[in-house]
């Protein structure tokens, strides 16, 4: 193999660590800045101001002003807490959920394994946001509830991850000299599965913040989300909807938000995915 064709796989290697810099800074910025986004917002996002309803956008409001004068941009930035951490609430949730139960129904199979498996079977089968939408109309609407929904369609993906990894990791000849060197489940389980299994979920999470985002965002739209006056950039949508023929600004304002979160972990996602890629270890 002549130099050149060495270089390549480093170049790789190092264009996918400064990628990842670049995207996973993006979005510290995004969740450290909607921590503590109401001391960043120019204008009380709650205030109104029915003199400067439906305000073009200007200088003194760059995202314009919605129906009662509130201040977009104040809104924007209140409602990104709201937004980012309920979807990495609930991307933190299914994942450790599903890989707990993947855990359990690999290592264990049997019964256990045939009964989980077809809950999960249950589950899948249904339309992810439809289910969503039955459970939380069910349940009231509000953001807890929507992350309740989306949470209990959302696991068994990470379940199927975590068997199928467990599975592979328990059959392989590491894992049988640790039981025949006396190892306990407990520590087989955390010291030994875990870190092997733990690739391919964090990708996938890492995937799904984006997804879940959106989601979380539509069923607000619907109206079983986040419920007004709390700034969230779903109910944020539904809320100025019809005013997006004559006054778009208000609309698009929450809009651009969600774009630009969701593009930010999407390639966040997908730098980590590359970067766990064993061909570009080589």
């Amino acid at each position: 193999m002549d130099k050149s064709a060495r270089r390549k796989p480093k170049k790789q290697k190092n264009y996918l660590k400064k990628r990842f810099f670049i995207f996973a800074t993006l979005a510290l910025i995004l969740v450290v800045g909607s921590y503590f986004s109401e001391r960043l917002c120019p204008y009380d996002p709650y205030e109104q101001n029915l003199s400067i309803a439906k305000a073009s956008p200007s200088l003194a409001h760059p995202f314009g002003t919605d129906r009662y004068g509130r201040d977009m941009l104040s809104r924007v930035i209140v409602g990104s807490k709201t937004s980012i951490y309920s979807t990495l609430l609930l991307v933190v949730g299914i994942t450790v959920i599903g890989t707990i139960v993947g855990i359990i129904c690999g290592w264990n199979g049997k019964k256990l394994d045939t009964i989980l498996m077809r809950i999960s079977d249950i589950f899948l089968a249904f339309p992810g946001l439809v289910f969503a939408l039955a459970v939380a109309a069910v349940m009231g609407g509000g953001v807890q509830n929507a992350v309740i929904a989306l949470g209990a369609i959302s696991w068994p993906k990470y379940a199927r991850i975590a068997r199928s990894q467990t599975l592979a990791q328990k059959e392989s000849l590491y894992m049988r000299a640790a039981i025949l060197s006396g190892c306990s489940t407990g520590k087989l389980i955390l010291k030994h599965i875990l870190p092997n299994i733990t690739g391919p979920i964090l990708v996938t999470a890492m995937l799904d913040i984006g997804t879940m985002m959106m989601e979380l965002a539509g069923l607000s739209f619907l109206g079983l989300g986040a419920k007004p006056p709390v700034a969230e950039w779903g109910s944020m949508m539904s809320d100025t909807r019809n005013l997006l023929t004559t006054h778009p600004w208000v609309t698009f304002a929450p809009g651009i938000a969600i774009f630009l979160s969701v593009m930010v972990f999407n390639l966040l996602g997908d730098t980590v995915r590359d970067l766990l890629d064993p061909r570009n270890e080589r």
